[in-house]
């Protein structure tokens, strides 16, 4: 769904409908299932065999928002005709059919609904964010509210809907004189709001301000908006529709609590004594500084899965340079072109580098970078052949390259994926690649002859509220001891299993049938003892023991989409989620069992070092480096903490901001973070994140670079380059 105000883009991903409601459960499925596909022989068989019409899934989604979200208007009409209410709404987005079929872009079902009775005021917003006149149009012709008009045509002119704002004003001065509120605040008390505050998850920051007697609110360089009193100390914003909380001490307000839809956080006034959060907000300054962290010496070093070994990402005493440029030539060893487009990272072992692509034989290579909600797929399913590459390190020529399988892919990818997002992983005698919506894990010997191949069967990842929006999988395979492990969460059925990491032979799998998609990959963990263990996020996370692939132990609660990967560091698993309902970090200990979730107003325990239930982030994996556990937002937020009280260090924005998913690496006391737009910054480790240099690549990122033996390995969607001296 469209998030205007908040404007964090949070990419959305993941899973499984689950059925709930009125009505016999296999009906109530089947037509949720025929709702979807717009089957209107279907969802006549699942009524006729007791389906309720306004059954609830997950979330309370009924068949009504399925079909409209897909637009399938023949079938909102026969839904609606046979009683579906065209105001229930989710408990997730809180969005009616008509906003949800807005949002994905059906604007006819959307002005069928509203010509039919649901609310005016929520359709009259869907259409001034979509700017869809005829939708505004049909609703103005509605039962519309004043309160309604007012927050659309502020929204309106907000969003420089030059057209809209006209339509709307012309309704709303039609209205008789506005009466007195229901509530006010009495001009003295207006001072006590004013102020900055900032969320310290996001990196986000509000203005308080006073206009003539009127509250205003900004958030970060968004539209000025009017804060309407409806109660002590709450506030709506009317034209987002959320709400302001404020908490007051002492006669002034130290917090905001904002909930809009899903989204609840926490903004806390930047005062005086906080000078150095209140810098945190400007861009890291660009000048030189010694490294924070002293490197270990280090000979020449491996990088063989996702983020290097054990996504620890850190590339110590292998001789990263850290300024080069493209259009020069300075410090590029090599660029060679890769055909298709992969979000992979590339991984290295010795003298080589591999890498994954998905060739579209429609060449639809169709990409969205930004921060942005859509979550429409891309509509590609034409052949695609799926390949792997290897590359010699030191001049960047293609050795050879195979392909895995030709086919057409079986799932869809979202705007920013690909048909080949898990990276593969190697032990220096085979490589194995993933490709999930091709259902197959291949293996190949560095001379590029297969040695054994899997059948995964469909990896169908996707947006947990509706599974027809399907968003490709990203899990990347792990190797540990003589396994390969692959957490494969989808649509239905999700597991964890181990093969033979040299006959592709199933040791072990491991059902996680409650666990909805996910895109993180496992990690390995070991407690004081020495027992192993391997961690993975999701919306529980849990710990396996990788020779049985017993479940040892449970966390939540967690994000509704994860992400990130777990990482290890100072004895403790880190793993975040960014997403709502909750945006955790957790510091773990190793060697737990069972449930070790927190009581209620708890934020540690004997399992648990440490917990911070508001801070967590979405796409990027945090990093442990030298004193420090880092995390990255996706708008470029670097937030550090202490890695075994929690306690937060410092936090900087990237550059000037953006879009990051690539998650941070490390060498030699500084952090290399790599934006959407091609941009990788170089900075100081330590506090104050001074950025040391800017490399502008030209090109979008989105995998995560290699470090190894003097050679940075970077992938953009089109080519590979080796940086170094």
């Amino acid at each position: 769904m469209r998030n205007t105000f908040l404007s964090t883009g949070i990419a959305l991903l993941a899973s499984l409908v689950v059925a709930a409601g009125q009505g016999s459960q296999a009906a109530n499925e089947s037509l949720w299932e025929a709702a979807r596909a717009g089957d209107i022989t279907r969802i006549t068989a699942a009524l006729e065999q007791g389906a309720g019409i306004n059954a609830k899934a997950r979330y309370d989604v009924t068949a009504l928002t399925f079909a409209a979200g897909n637009g399938r208007l023949d079938a909102v009409k026969l839904l609606v005709a046979r009683g579906a209410d065209v105001n229930a709404r989710d408990t997730f987005y809180r969005a009616r059919a008509a906003e949800m079929a807005s949002t994905n872009g059906y604007t006819e079902v959307a002005v069928f609904l509203v010509q039919n009775g649901s609310d005016a005021d929520g359709a009259l917003a869907s259409g001034v964010q979509g700017n869809q006149e005829t939708l505004v149009r049909a609703a103005l012709a509605g039962q519309v509210t004043r309160q309604g008009l007012q927050a659309a045509v502020s929204m309106a002119g907000m969003m420089r809907r030059e057209t809209l704002v006209p339509l709307i004003r012309a309704v709303l001065d039609k209205l008789p004189p506005e009466a007195a509120p229901a509530f006010a605040v009495s001009p003295a008390s207006l001072p006590k709001y004013v102020g900055t505050y900032r969320d310290n998850g996001t990196g986000l920051t509000m203005t308080v301000t006073l206009d003539n007697g009127t509250l205003m609110s900004q958030l970060s360089g968004q539209p000025a908006v009017r804060l309407v009193p409806t109660a002590e100390n709450v506030f709506r914003i009317l034209e987002v529709s959320a709400t302001l909380t404020f908490s007051e001490r002492g006669g002034l307000m130290e917090s905001i609590a904002l909930v809009q839809g899903p989204a609840n956080l926490t903004f806390a006034r930047i005062t005086r004594d906080a000078a150095a959060a209140a810098a945190a907000a400007a861009p890291a300054p660009a000048r030189p500084a010694p490294p924070a962290v002293v490197p270990r010496a280090t000979g020449p070093r491996n990088w063989p899965a996702f983020r290097g070994d054990g996504a620890a990402g850190n590339g110590d005493g292998q001789r990263a340079v850290t300024e080069w440029d493209v259009t020069s030539g300075k410090n590029i060893k090599w660029k060679t072109a890769i055909p298709g487009i992969a979000t992979s990272s590339p991984v290295v072992w010795g003298d080589r580098v591999f890498a994954v692509t998905a060739i579209s034989k429609a060449g639809d290579n169709t990409f969205k970078t930004g921060l942005y909600g859509d979550v429409k797929p891309v509509d590609d399913l034409s052949e695609h052949q799926w390949k792997i590459y290897s590359l010699d390190k030191a001049s960047g020529k293609i050795l050879w390259e195979r392909t895995a399988i030709t086919m057409a892919p079986r799932t869809k990818r979202h705007p920013k994926g690909s048909q080949a997002s898990s990276t593969p992983v190697t032990d220096g005698r085979r490589v194995i690649a993933v490709f999930g919506s091709a259902g197959v894990m291949v293996a190949w010997d560095f001379n590029g002859t297969e040695l054994w191949r899997v059948d995964l069967g469909v990896l169908d990842s996707g947006w947990f509220f509706d599974p027809n929006f399907q968003w490709g999988h990203s899990s990347s395979p792990i190797i540990y001891r003589n396994s390969v492990i692959l957490q494969a969460d989808v649509q239905k059925n999700s597991y964890i299993a181990a093969w033979d990491v040299a006959t592709g032979k199933q040791l072990w799998k491991t059902p996680r049938s409650d666990e909805i998609s996910t895109w993180g990959t496992p990690t390995i963990a070991r407690t004081s003892e020495g027992r192993d263990e391997i961690v993975t996020n999701g919306t529980k996370i849990r710990g396996y023991d990788p020779a049985t692939g017993k479940q040892l132990w449970t966390l939540g609660p967690n994000s509704e989409i994860t992400i990130g990967t777990p990482v290890v560091g100072n004895g403790l698993i880190f793993v975040t989620g960014g997403y709502p309902p909750v945006r955790p970090i957790y510091a773990i200990r190793p060697g737990a069992g069972g449930d070790i979730a927190l009581p209620k107003g708890q934020e540690s325990s004997q399992a648990i070092a440490w917990s911070n239930m508001t801070e967590g982030t979405y796409i990027p994996t945090p990093l442990v480096y030298g004193r420090y556990l880092f995390t990255l937002n996706i708008n470029g937020v670097v937030s550090a903490y202490n890695p075994e009280t929690g306690q937060s260090a410092f936090r900087g924005r990237v550059g000037t901001g953006g879009s990051f998913s690539a998650s941070p690496i490390a060498a030699d006391g500084r952090l290399y973070v790599a934006s959407e737009d091609g941009e990788i910054y170089v900075l100081d480790a330590g506090e104050g994140l001074t950025q040391v240099a800017k490399n502008d690549m030209k090109e979008v990122i989105m995998a995560t670079p290699a470090i190894s033996d003097g050679v940075i390995v970077v992938r953009t969607l089109g080519h590979l380059y080796g940086i170094g001296r």
